[in-house]
């Protein structure tokens, strides 16, 4: 969990200013002239300024820290009004229209992290635009949704934001609207991290408005580049080039169109075919037990051993350390015990109470304010966890490489850290030798997330769209499998996975998904450059 307290000033603020190459680029494409209305919502201390000072365009800025904005207005640029206001008030006054080019790098500022006023403007940007709100949101969203709302028919847009929009389910609203409201929306996409000291990738948006509502829109295209020679480049060109685009991935997640056309047309097919199924049809997928307070709840043997806690004392697993392989038997449970991890979860109940040891446990509990924290103090008593049972599948929530399922062999309890499994169709232990192949693999780099760090994330819903080879036809060997997922390159695993379960797909086939796959996951991986 983030806390507000823990973070940097320049975090809260989101302050990561442009470099002056990426500046000049973006300014190039929107093509300032004499008399051009320019927007710059987030004008820090006037980064995009330089590029602007012989143009001529008309630029009305805002930026709320008022020692920055003093820096650009200092910058001495012509025919320039900076206001010292939050931008969101003002486009909220403002009819829409105003300006023929936005150009900025908006803050990156968790929704919870934003003072009460701004967050009532962003709630009620997206209310005005007919945009689904959620408090995941991040500042840069609706900063976005109320500079295209200031755009004439025609203009453009081009700024530097997090790569997150590509795929985050709280930017769902703004890919909709933008794929409503833009005849063509390039992202340029890098290798590398730009902005030092975080973790977090950007990319440039360039996106145009239609001419006139109506209109039908040429869709997205993603423009992948290394390195920064890209920036000496024509920008109109990469804007235009029309082998970029791909019109379905508009109004939902965008990572589709990370994906060349013909890998694509290998997944419409496969999408099409009764060999191959949507893990929903397969199985269902559950949340993990939520104890409200880990460390308390899961221990170590020496903790059941200290405090006398046996009884209510049961195997768990809920960490990548855990699990290295597919299978959490007896042999692996017992590693991770004489490794001291927590591979306990405490199961209390009232019986706890009777014994001496049981009693000082909870109060322990109690001294740390545990029963204060909401999910403990809405239950009575609050040490015990509701929501108890093993499934025989587990399913880690995040993943380094890709995800794969578990096959619980001791029946152990997982928490929310994971997700509890069970098939619909054919076995468990099908469903877990099936699950792991270069389908399915990119199956959930396309369905997924991530965020700094570079670790994929799948929440239930997105579980539940992921494709893999229909069960019933599938002849387990998990022990075959567990031992290659402990020794083997994940790539190597999931090439010889995929001969063994993707038998309705060609050699050639097998291997364009397992590209497409590392692609996508080297994406997720970059580093700062």
């Amino acid at each position: 969990m983030n806390f507000i307290a823990l973070e940097t000033e320049q975090k809260l603020r989101g302050g990561y200013y442009t470099p002056d190459d990426i500046a000049d680029f973006l300014t190039r494409w929107i093509a300032p002239t004499v008399g051009t209305r320019v927007l710059e919502p987030s004008c820090g201390d006037g980064a995009f300024f330089p590029p602007l000072q012989d143009t001529g365009a008309s630029v009305t800025a805002f930026e709320l820290a008022p020692e920055e904005a003093g820096k650009a207005a200092a910058r001495g640029l012509p025919d320039c009004t900076v206001h010292n206001r939050d931008f969101l008030g003002w486009a909220l006054e403002s009819r829409g229209g105003l300006f023929d080019a936005v150009v900025g790098n908006p803050p990156f500022v968790r929704y919870q992290y934003l003072p009460d006023a701004f967050q009532a403007n962003a709630e009620r940007v997206f209310a005005r635009l007919g945009c689904k709100f959620t408090k995941h949101t991040n500042a840069w969203v609706p900063f976005i949704l109320a500079s295209m709302e200031l755009l004439r028919p025609g203009g453009r847009l081009a700024m530097v934001v997090p790569s997150e929009i590509v795929h985050v389910m709280h930017a769902q609203s703004l890919r909709t609207y933008l794929g409503q409201q833009c005849r063509r929306i390039v992202i340029v996409d890098p290798q590398e991290i730009w902005f030092e000291g975080t973790l977090q990738g950007a990319v440039l948006l360039m996106a145009e408005k239609k001419a006139a509502p109506g209109v039908h829109g040429e869709g997205l295209g993603i423009h992948r580049v290394a390195g920064r020679d890209f920036l000496q480049q024509d920008p109109e060109a990469i804007f235009a080039a029309p082998r970029a685009i791909n019109g379905k991935t508009v109004q939902g997640k965008w990572t589709r169109a990370l994906v060349p056309l013909a890998t694509l047309s290998i997944l419409d097919a496969i999408e099409a075919s009764d060999r191959f199924c949507r893990f929903d049809d397969a199985a269902t997928v559950d949340v993990g037990i939520v104890t409200g307070a880990n460390k308390f709840f899961l221990v170590t043997d020496d903790v059941v051993q200290r405090h006398g806690l046996h009884k209510w004392a049961h195997p768990m697993f809920g960490r990548s350390d855990h699990c290295p392989g597919v299978v959490y038997d007896e042999a692996q449970h017992a590693r991770n015990s004489a490794n001291g991890k927590p591979t306990n979860f405490l199961w209390l109940d009232g019986s706890v109470e009777d014994t001496a040891e049981g009693r000082a446990y909870i109060a322990s509990g109690e001294e740390e304010d545990l029963h204060k924290r909401y999910k403990c103090r809405i239950r009575k008593p609050w040490y015990t966890v509701p929501s108890v049972y093993s499934t025989e599948v587990g399913m880690l929530k995040r993943s380094h490489d890709t995800p794969r399922l578990i096959l619980n062999r001791v029946g152990a309890y997982t928490t929310d850290t994971a997700y509890r499994i069970r098939a619909r169709r054919g076995t468990a232990e099908a469903l877990v030798y099936g699950f792991f192949n270069s389908l399915t693999a990119l199956s959930a780099e396309l369905e997924g997330r991530h965020y700094g760090g570079g670790v994929l994330e799948l929440v239930p819903s997105e579980i539940e769209k992921l494709l893999l080879p229909a069960p019933e036809g599938i002849v387990p060997d998990v022990e075959r499998l567990d031992r290659m997922v402990r020794e083997n390159a994940v790539a190597d695993t999931l090439e010889v996975q995929s001969e063994a379960v993707l038998g309705a797909l060609t050699k050639a086939e097998q291997m364009d998904l397992l590209a497409a796959w590392a692609t996508l996951r080297d994406r997720r991986h970059r580093l700062p450059i």
